[in-house]
Parts: C-alpha cells; structure tokens; sequence
C-alpha cells in the first residue's frame, strides 16, 4: 500500500470511528465534563486539571461503549434510519465494531477507577443502563416510557450529581451537593426528556417496521414536536425564574438574559420546521443539542460570575 493510500485509509477509519461515537454525544459529555468541573471551582475556588482530563477520558469511553453498542444491536433499523453510520453503511464491520466497544468499555471502567469511587459508580451504573436499553434480552429502547427514562436519567441526574462529586471528592470539599448542582440537574434532567422524545421523529419509517414503540407513533410527530417544544420553554422559565429569585449562587442578570434570548431564539428556529421533510427535522434535533451544548457553558459562567 502506499503511503498516499494508507494515509487516506487512516483519515477515512477515523473518520468512520468519529461517526461511530455519535459526534453530537461526544460534545454534550465533553461539556457536561467541563461544566461541573468548572461549578466545583467556583463553588471553591480549588482546582485539578489532571481530575478533569481523567473525568473526561473515562467519560467518553463510556459514551462511545453506549452508543456504540446501539449501533451493533440496530443494524437492520440504521440501514432504514440512519444509513449514514459505519456500521450500518458496511464502513466498519460488526466485529470491528464489537473490539472498538469492548476496548472503550474496558477503558471507562479502569480510568474511572483509577481516578476515584464516585466518578466509577457514576461510569458503572451508566454502562448498565446503556447496556439494559440497547443489549436483548431487556432492550429497554422497545418501550416509550423506559427508553425516555433511561435517557434522562442518565444525561441528567448521575453524570451531574456523580461529576460533581467527584470533583468534589478531589477537592477535598463537602460531600453535599450545592444549590446550583440541583438547579443544572433539574434543568438537564427535564430538556434530556425533549431529546429523548424528539429524536425518534425523523426515525418513523424504521422504528415502525421493527416495531419499536417510540411517543412518535403512539400520538404522532405534531403532538411530541409541541410537546418537546413545551418542556424546553418549561426549562427555560424555570432557569429565568432562579436568576430572579436568586435561588441559587449565580449571576442572577446573566442567567435571566441568557435564557430569555435562548427560549426566544428556540421558538423562532421551530416555525421554520416542515414536519413533513426529514432533513429539516433532523436540523432542528441537531439544534436543539446546540441549546443542550449552550447550557453547560451559560450556567457554570453564571456560577463563576456570581
């Protein structure tokens, strides 16, 4: 082979690879990783860059395990679904796939371990519940309500309150976990359930041929569009409504403005949406990580202002 081609090959495998770890998911633990860290720090004034790059290692080789054994588990559908994955699109192989999930699963487990019990419970009872939603027998993604939960649960309580924790357990400071921590985690808890639900609109035509019981087609892609579209507005009000109580240790006029300017910006970007085209859809779920993204940069700023 020569070395024009193995360099095309190398760009193309990771190429493959970084579509595999479902990029948008990566950018939400990386931030989430950040943004607990950087609540700790404000909270304390301590810090540990070599805490936040192990948190963040073992954090997404738990993410890549977890989607990355969705995609084993859902070739057929992700031919109809999501053409565009590697495994589905026939870049990688399931065996390749199966040793990627396997090493980054390994991975979470030893560096999670290695950098303390809080941050290894939180990588331990993530793992299972990525395995309990994909992995037969249990599969948890068949039905509506788990599949949310699991979601939710996962994005919005343990990896806040475990990253926090730890950092906390690094410190050296009190176990307890702050008011703002509470306000983050409601928050996230609550718009990861939009997520949730959102995303198996623009997946329909698959879900409904393996018989995958999603929201989607039980009331149908209006009523769970408004219905997303809902829950992040509740978010959103819920977050301008602690900046004007001040009921939480943040930068109370930064907090509202942001926020305001965000629900705003969400609603005008939803009446550009044509239920009836995919592709715009799909935009408008990509969107609506960004705002997920957005808020674990908006609300540590706010703790670090205060």
């Amino acid at each position: 082979m020569s070395q024009v081609s193995s360099r095309e090959f190398q760009g193309n495998w990771f190429y493959s690879f970084w579509k595999f770890s479902r990029p948008h998911t990566i950018i939400g633990t990386s931030l989430s990783v950040l943004g607990l860290y950087l609540i700790a720090v404000a909270s304390d004034g301590n810090y540990s860059l070599l805490s936040l790059l192990g948190a963040w290692i073992a954090c997404l080789c738990g993410n890549i395990y977890i989607v990355g054994l969705n995609q084993l588990e859902d070739v057929a559908i992700d031919k109809i679904n999501k053409p565009h994955l590697p495994v589905a699109a026939g870049e990688f192989s399931l065996t390749t796939g199966k040793l990627i999930v396997a090493i980054t699963g390994v991975l979470a487990l030893l560096v999670a371990l290695l950098q303390g019990p809080f941050l290894f419970g939180m990588v331990v009872i993530s793992l299972v519940i990525g395995t309990a939603y994909s992995l037969p027998p249990i599969r948890l993604k068949r039905f509506p309500f788990w599949a949310a939960l699991c979601i939710f649960s996962v994005r919005g309580a343990i990896v806040n309150l475990g990253l926090f924790l730890h950092y906390s357990w690094v410190f050296k400071q009190s176990q307890s976990i702050t008011a703002a921590v509470w306000v983050l985690t409601l928050f996230i808890l609550v718009f990861t359930f939009a997520i949730a639900i959102f995303k198996d609109i623009p997946d329909m035509e698959g879900d409904m041929l393996y018989n995958i019981k999603t929201f989607t087609l039980t009331i149908g892609k209006q009523a769970v569009f408004n219905l997303a579209l809902w829950v992040i507005t509740v978010c959103y009000v819920g977050m301008i409504v602690v900046g004007v109580l001040r009921l939480a240790e943040v930068s109370s006029v930064f907090l509202v403005i942001t926020h305001l300017v965000a629900l705003a910006w969400m609603w005008w970007r939803s009446r550009q949406v044509d239920l009836q085209q995919k592709s715009e859809i799909a935009r408008f779920y990509q969107f609506i990580w960004k705002l997920f993204f957005l808020e674990y940069l908006i609300f540590p700023i706010a703790c670090l202002f205060a």
